[in-house]
């Protein structure tokens, strides 16, 4: 199972044409689909901290399900949000270089204003094609994300109720399944932010794994009866074991003009004089790198299917010329921004099971 298969499953419940019911979950019970997604919530979390979830713990769990590469907000949550992988909607990572811009990189989460999100992000979001069908589709998140580059790239379409507080998160989610048929999409990102900060396990991290837990706990509460409740994340998060500095102390900015990505998941662009010959640079670097990373070629990552099987011009011409994977808990770090990513103690974007596995469990409401 895959994250692409969530939202149009739930979808083609509720009616929407041209969908798959990949899932098997069949015609929704009242006309009411409601999915809670906790960023940074791996599938592995739910079994080894079940004693904090009492909540979280009793939903019915579909097998773990897949998330994109690479393992990373932008690209999971778009994902989700179209039902194709990278290779076809373009969001390929936190960060990517802008073709033809003179060597500019897009943060796909705080976005740039000379960067029309619905050029760059062109697939019709499942909202959208919802919403075009008379299924109420509702997004429930801070206020701060809504007119954000983001949310227009990934997902325009919804009826965007803005929620600070956890009192305003529950009564929106409640008002968008007044009607049926209708679906609601609630995010929260408190987990991510703590591992991100103090990594998993930590005081911080746990205490935000029990502020979910009753976040789930009082929106199943409020609930119109019979309404599906689903709950997803978009990746899982590993600490760090062991920090490498790109050029540091080693060859790795040889023949390098950008580094992008983040420190799990690299695109590496390459100057003039390497652009022709890229195996030279992942010789290099796996060399340096040894069993820490995994490195190939543009042309190599493509034809393997890491961003999917298909593989658009935007996307080519805005993925790196080399692609790095961190294995284990090793991070690459951007010489440009050493001081921030250094300061991260738990990260995501790679392919361990840790980040890549992600919960798909499912309650429905009497």
């Amino acid at each position: 199972m895959h994250l692409a298969d969530i939202g149009s499953s739930i979808f083609h419940s509720l009616g929407l044409a041209d969908t798959k019911d990949l899932l098997e979950c069949g015609e929704s019970p009242a006309g009411r689909e409601c999915l809670f997604l906790v960023d940074g919530l791996g599938a592995d979390v739910i079994t080894t901290y079940a004693d904090l979830l009492p909540t979280l713990s009793n939903l019915k769990y579909v097998a773990p399900v897949e998330t994109a590469f690479p393992s990373t907000t932008a690209t999971s949550l778009t994902t989700l949000s179209t039902g194709v992988m990278p290779g076809v909607h373009g969001m390929l990572g936190y960060t990517v270089r802008v073709p033809r811009s003179g060597g500019r990189i897009l943060n796909s989460i705080k976005w740039d204003e000379r960067v029309d999100p619905l050029m760059w992000q062109s697939v019709p979001t499942l909202f959208e094609r919802a919403m075009q069908q008379g299924i109420a589709v509702s997004h429930v998140a801070a206020k701060r994300y809504e007119n954000t580059g983001f949310t227009q790239a990934t997902f325009r379409g919804a009826d965007y109720k803005g929620a600070n507080v956890v009192a305003d998160l529950v009564a929106q989610t409640k008002l968008a399944l007044k009607s049926a048929p209708s679906f609601a999409y609630v995010y929260v990102n408190d987990l991510d932010v703590a591992g991100h900060s103090d990594g998993v396990g930590s005081d911080k991290w746990l205490a935000a794994l029990k502020y979910i837990d009753q976040v789930a706990h009082m929106i199943i509460a409020q609930l119109p009866r019979g309404t599906r409740f689903w709950i997803t994340a978009d990746h899982g998060m590993v600490n760090v074991e062991e920090k490498i500095v790109l050029g540091s102390d080693n060859p790795l900015m040889q023949g390098v003009s950008l580094v992008a990505g983040e420190p799990r998941a690299r695109h590496i662009y390459l100057d003039e004089t390497y652009l022709l010959k890229p195996e030279s640079v992942v010789a290099t670097w796996q060399e340096f790198l040894g069993d820490r990373a995994h490195v190939s070629t543009q042309a190599d990552a493509i034809e393997s299917g890491l961003f999917g099987e298909m593989v658009s011009l935007d996307s080519r011409e805005r993925m790196g010329d080399v692609i790095a994977i961190a294995q284990r808990g090793v991070v690459l770090i951007d010489p440009a921004r050493e001081v921030m990513e250094s300061s991260m103690v738990g990260h995501h974007g790679a392919l361990t099971d840790t980040e890549r596995l992600i919960p798909l469990g499912v309650l429905e409401t009497t």
